[in-house]
């Protein structure tokens, strides 16, 4: 069952976060983007942080599960989505305590062109 859209909202809406929270649809599901970083994904309308040490101690329970089959365990967030403090907090602390995303490198242009701008003009015939 793929993440509903109004779900989306619902979480947006309590996280309090205004533009700095962005949702990405990713293959039926969401990534949830704070400050350029991956702190949370939302798959079958359930929220899962990525586990970190100052996430954990926000916690009162803590449910490790994978948001997907084969994905490592994430924090299952249930009671915190009814209290916008605390997940806002949680989704603070996450972003803050995850590296800095690595910056994208440039496209290369397809070999043939590459190899286009590299050969030297040939004469033209009669020339």
């Amino acid at each position: 069952m793929a993440t509903d859209a109004d779900f989306i909202d619902y979480v947006h809406a309590q996280a309090g976060l205004g533009a700095a929270l962005e949702a990405k649809k990713m293959f039926g599901e969401y990534a949830l983007y704070l400050d350029g970083k991956v702190v949370a994904l939302v798959c079958d309308n359930q929220v899962f942080l990525k586990p970190t040490a100052a996430g954990r101690a926000l916690l009162h329970e803590v449910i490790e599960q994978p948001p997907y089959p084969s994905a490592k365990p994430h924090y299952l967030l249930a009671d915190a989505l009814e209290d916008t403090d605390a997940l806002q907090r949680l989704l603070r602390a996450t972003a803050d305590a995850l590296p800095a995303p690595k910056p994208k490198a440039a496209k290369k242009a397809p070999a043939k062109q590459a190899a286009a701008r590299k050969s030297p003009a040939k004469p033209s015939p009669g020339a």
